[in-house]
């Protein structure tokens, strides 16, 4: 059997050998940590131990012997144990056997033998091990050929692939989030498994298949794993938004563009220059409101009126029903979708009044908002390419100069309302909303600048109009 000692160079290896000998137990590191050595992935965080016996009683030991002795933290439910040694963590769990009911994707756990163990994983690149016996330290155990499998670059399931994802159908999203992250391809007979099993997707928790999704929008390219998605009929059951967007129609010889592939393409121009997770979720969700909005009007074509309105509504619903954070994320997402297309209108207006009023309904999101719409150039003509891209340095520029002059971004009008209620002698009221929102409006509309003096000024005129009279101070 080939070896691989020089995997096993850190000491943490050597210390796991001596408790496993301690103990009489044999162990094993397998999984992600083998496979991303082999494929010079770089440094491990998460480093996995199976060993043949109680990989709780072997956390123990090792925590022993470790200088500092560090907290186990044990998880008797699953017979796991895992402890942090510098910055690696290490879970220990013990060698067994699975079997599956069909309504879970829990399994039903048995001790079993390193072999068992091998069977159960997922796929042939995750079932390599390498010995940490004092007699076979570092020699390598494949029974699937995964090291073939890497070397070819596929994704291929140890068993029969149908058993294997209908088991557990999250590995369906652990194959395709691999294929995306690894540029691998998934072998043809397990492509189809997916495809046969896809509807079981419905048993996992939304939690879990959102875990997957957020680590295949952080590839390098999205669009493979959503191509994959599309592809194995996955979509449908967890993003039916992104599948209504899907196929050109045409009337009169008037056509659309396919805004599911659009939106792909924006996903990946995005994630060339940013690893922001949800700022990508942006970009993914730009568009959603297409599909309900659009519409044939014979004078002028395919319309989608409102669309990021209805988008941002859309998000909440997604965010829900994926059981996704309802907090400043989604609303920074929700932002985004409904103002994606402020920065285009500005293009044709590039006012200062124009300029403001986006600078301050975007407040620190601008920047994030102007990357998104150049991520939105999806057109294939160079020049219009070029154009368009000139168009928003356009009004990248006006934006840096009305901000450098103006400061608008989150600003508040500089007379409060307080100062308004006793200026006037007012109550809260309606009038004194009037007057502070008349402030705000003709600050962004330039009519006065942004400052105290002006703005009182202009505050004691409005509530002229309104017919107060100023109190005596």
């Amino acid at each position: 059997m080939p070896s691989y000692t020089n995997a096993l160079s850190q000491p943490i290896f050597k210390t796991i050998a001596k408790a496993s000998s301690n103990l009489g137990l044999e162990s094993y590191v397998i999984g992600g940590f083998v496979r991303d050595y082999l494929l010079k992935r770089g440094e491990p965080k998460d480093i996995d131990i199976v060993t043949i016996g109680s990989g709780i009683e072997l956390a123990n030991e090792v925590a022993r012997l470790l200088p500092g002795k560090p907290k186990v933290s044990v998880f008797k439910n699953f017979g796991t144990a895992m402890l942090k040694s510098g910055l690696i963590e290490l879970e220990f769990v013990g060698a067994r056997k699975e079997s599956y009911r069909s309504d879970s994707r829990k399994p039903i756990v048995e001790d079993g033998t390193l072999e068992d163990d091998q069977n159960r994983r997922d796929f042939t690149i995750n079932a390599l091990a390498l010995s940490l016996n004092e007699k076979s330290f570092g020699e390598l155990l494949d029974p699937f050929d995964g090291i073939q499998d890497l070397e070819k670059k596929i994704i291929r399931t140890p068993l029969d692939p149908d058993i294997t994802y209908s088991d557990d159908p999250l590995r369906m999203l652990r194959a395709i989030r691999f294929a995306t992250q690894l540029n691998f391809t998934i072998e043809k007979e397990s492509l189809d498994a997916i495809r046969r099993n896809a509807a079981r997707i419905k048993i996992i928790s939304n939690e879990r298949i959102v875990d997957e999704v957020n680590k295949i929008m952080l590839t390098l390219q999205p669009s493979q794993g959503f191509a994959l998605l599309n592809k194995t009929g996955l979509l449908k059951f967890i993003f039916p938004e992104l599948v209504a967007l899907k196929g050109i129609e045409e009337i009169e010889g008037q056509r659309h563009k396919d805004n599911f592939w659009h939106t792909l393409e924006v996903v990946d121009n995005i994630s060339e220059v940013t690893n922001d997770l949800w700022l990508r979720w942006a970009a993914l969700l730009h568009d959603i409101g297409k599909a309900p909005t659009k519409r044939f009007d014979k004078k002028i074509g395919w319309t989608f009126h409102g669309h990021e309105f209805k988008g941002s509504k859309m998000v909440y619903k997604l965010f829900k029903r994926l059981k996704m954070p309802l907090n400043d994320k989604m609303k920074y997402v929700q932002k985004l979708v409904r103002m994606s297309s402020r920065p285009i209108a500005v293009v044709g207006d590039v006012t200062d009044s124009a300029v403001r009023r986006l600078i301050f309904d975007a407040g620190d999101d601008i920047e994030d908002l102007m990357t998104l719409c150049e991520a939105d150039i999806t057109t294939k003509n160079p020049k219009k390419f070029k154009k368009y891209l000139r168009n928003f340095q356009k009004v990248r520029d006006k934006i840096e100069e009305v901000e450098e002059r103006d400061h608008v971004r989150n600003f508040q009008p500089p007379v409060s309302g307080e100062e308004i209620m006793k200026t006037f002698g007012l109550k809260p009221s309606r009038e004194v909303g009037i007057i502070k929102d008349a402030i705000k409006e003709a600050i962004l509309e330039g009519d006065i600048p942004n400052d105290y003096d002006a703005a009182r000024k202009f505050m004691l005129e409005k509530g002229e109009g309104l017919g107060l009279e100023k109190v005596a101070e």
